[in-house]
């Protein structure tokens, strides 16, 4: 059986626990619910299969009957913590606290690597930063970015980013990006990403009171438009965006990071067309 860290969903770790030991031994269902005691034979089925959540004073009695102690009865606390999370404000922080565990006890751990470097703008900064200045140490990097940044903030965010494999140090001291992806599983990618969304839209609006117009582009329009249209736009939108991508990738001379921001968003709620105006 996998380690408990290679697991972002506690039911699945659950169900790989009753398969292991049914495969070594006789055990069903009503025996993993007795031996975490519990009266209902069926209920740990029940959440592994997700028609329940395991309660609170369940995470317990089930750790206990897996054996889990230390870091793992930590991180499979959190993991129930994430999997029950009613918002995604409760399920951001249930991964900040994996990230602070998982630091605190030298393990690395994909969803919380992505959130992490998601959540702090400065990491995307630093990775297209560094390698453009040659042997600077962080202090100058940390001045080179308009957010208020420290040397020890870049020191720390340059170590994440060897450590998760998208910056290489080279032997002459400079920085080197990699083909690497950020990874993590297919519910925690969406809500960093969505974090990181935020952070950078609060960059935006800081960029039209900091930056002059020469250097920064802003423009909107506001448009009545149905679903279909809605599908469409969004299709051109992505098309301009991988152009954007392959004009920023055929730069030779890059002197400067940027960030581009493409929003599409509504205004009002729908308008119910089959309301009748007027009389009968």
């Amino acid at each position: 059986m996998k380690p408990i860290t290679e697991y972002n969903d506690y039911r699945l770790y659950m169900r790989d626990f009753y398969e292991e030991r049914k495969r070594v031994s006789y055990f069903t269902w009503r025996e993993f619910a007795s031996l975490a005691g519990f009266v209902s034979p069926t209920y740990l089925k029940l959440v592994c299969d997700g028609k329940t959540r395991l309660s609170k004073p369940g995470i317990d009695k089930v750790a206990r009957a897996m054996k889990l102690e230390g870091f793992d009865y930590t991180y499979f606390k959190l993991l129930v913590k994430f999997g029950n999370a009613k918002s995604a404000l409760e399920k951001e922080e249930a991964l900040r606290e994996l990230g602070r565990e998982a630091t605190s006890n030298k393990i690395r751990i994909l969803d919380a690597d992505a959130f992490h470097y998601y959540e702090k703008p400065i990491c995307p900064i630093v990775r297209e930063l560094a390698p453009l200045m040659p042997n600077a140490d962080p202090s100058e990097i940390a001045e080179k970015i308009r957010e208020k940044t420290s040397a020890l903030d870049v020191r720390e965010i340059l170590g994440f980013l060897v450590k998760t494999g998208l910056l290489v140090k080279t032997g002459n001291g400079t920085y080197e990006q990699t083909e690497k992806s950020v990874k993590g599983s297919k519910e925690a990618i969406p809500l960093a990403i969505r974090t990181m969304n935020k952070k950078m839209a609060a960059l935006a609006t800081r960029s039209i009171e900091k930056d002059s117009v020469e250097e920064r582009n802003f423009s909107g329009v506001t448009m009545g438009i149905d679903e279909s249209a809605y599908t469409r736009i969004v299709e051109e939108i992505n098309t301009c965006r991988k152009k954007i991508i392959d004009i920023a990738r055929e730069c030779q001379n890059i002197n400067q990071v940027y960030r581009l921001n493409l929003q599409l968003f509504p205004l009002t709620d729908k308008i119910n067309k089959e309301s009748k105006k007027g009389g009968l």
